[in-house]
């Protein structure tokens, strides 16, 4: 979330550094999230995953990646968003988190967008929503984004798929 432009006054000449953050945004259900875009690897089909035993049901198993075992977070279930449908819409982002490389099944990829700083605005708190897994809130032509880290989701103890330290 480093990317940076120059505003620039009205004479041309640079002014204000503005804080630029791209962000790849999905679909689950009928909200848009958004993740940070240096953290994905690479966008896929969804396929059939070799279910683990006793794993959480949000884990719905792993893929072989070029030799790399991969496990599959189904976020919908994740997010407790209804029984999920797979289609030919569906999706799984590969990212890169830490030196794990882990995937998310989503509903579908929408587009890749870019943010300043004071686009974002905090997510609300809630007593009954863990907002510690958002980093804000944002409108984009009179869509609204959730932003997740994902980076501090798949590094939660309860996700227990990266080292914290690796993260």
């Amino acid at each position: 979330m480093n990317m940076k432009s120059l505003s620039r006054s009205r004479s041309g000449i640079p002014d204000v550094l503005v804080q630029m953050v791209e962000l790849l945004t999905f679909t689950l259900g009928s909200e848009e999230y958004a993740i940070d875009i240096l953290k994905v690897q690479e966008i896929r089909g969804y396929e059939a995953v070799t279910r683990i035993a006793n794993t959480p049901e949000f884990i719905k198993g792993v893929i072989n990646l070029r030799g790399v075992i991969v496990p599959i977070v189904d976020m919908r279930i994740k997010f407790s968003l209804g029984e999920p449908v797979y289609n030919e819409f569906t999706v799984v982002i590969i990212l890169n988190i830490g030196r794990r490389v882990i995937g998310i099944v989503v509903d579908g990829v929408s587009d890749v967008v870019s943010l300043t700083e004071d686009e974002i605005h905090p997510a609300p708190e809630f007593g009954t929503l863990d907002t510690q897994y958002l980093t804000g809130l944002a409108t984009i032509d009179e869509r609204m984004l959730i932003l997740v880290d994902i980076e501090r989701l798949m590094s939660s103890a309860e996700m227990a798929l990266v080292d914290e330290s690796a993260a």
